[in-house]
């Protein structure tokens, strides 16, 4: 019973130093990480949104290629630091990006707008004739209570 004690004791330790002791050694520095991609990813993004009308922001097909790139850079940044990716670090980078950027854009990514008249006609007509003619069949058939029964 001592020598298991003593086993699982040992069991034990070598586990809280392997924890202690492995992530210092998976390769990846958070602090620098998060400073390359800063002085890498976010500079390159900043002028390249700077360049473009402030308007065009929400329009992602302007958009899309710059946030592509940004993406594209901390990926490669992770790789070349050994972090994974993605990563929280990331997570609250891009919610950082998006609470700057895109805070005023619509979920879809694109200005809302009425559809065409030649959609949205058919929609509102054919509910208001489909009243009307059941209004008037009621209407006929309590009219017409002869031979019903």
């Amino acid at each position: 019973m001592a020598l298991e004690s003593a086993s699982l004791l040992k069991a034990g330790l070598v586990l809280f130093v392997a924890a202690q002791v492995l992530p210092s050694v998976s390769g990846c520095n958070r602090v620098f990480y998060e400073g390359m991609i800063n002085e890498h990813c976010l500079a390159k993004f900043k002028l390249d949104m700077g360049a473009q009308d402030q308007g065009l922001w929400c329009s992602w097909q302007d958009t899309m290629e710059i946030y592509e790139r940004l993406t594209n850079c901390t990926y490669q940044v992770a790789l070349r630091m050994d972090c994974y990716w993605p990563n929280q670090i990331i997570d609250s980078f891009f919610m950082q990006i998006h609470r700057i950027y895109f805070h005023d854009c619509p979920l879809t990514g694109r200005l809302l707008h009425d559809p065409p008249a030649s959609i949205l006609a058919p929609f509102i007509a054919v509910p208001v004739l489909v009243t009307l003619l059941m209004t008037a069949l009621v209407v006929w058939r309590s009219k017409r209570t002869e031979g019903v029964l």
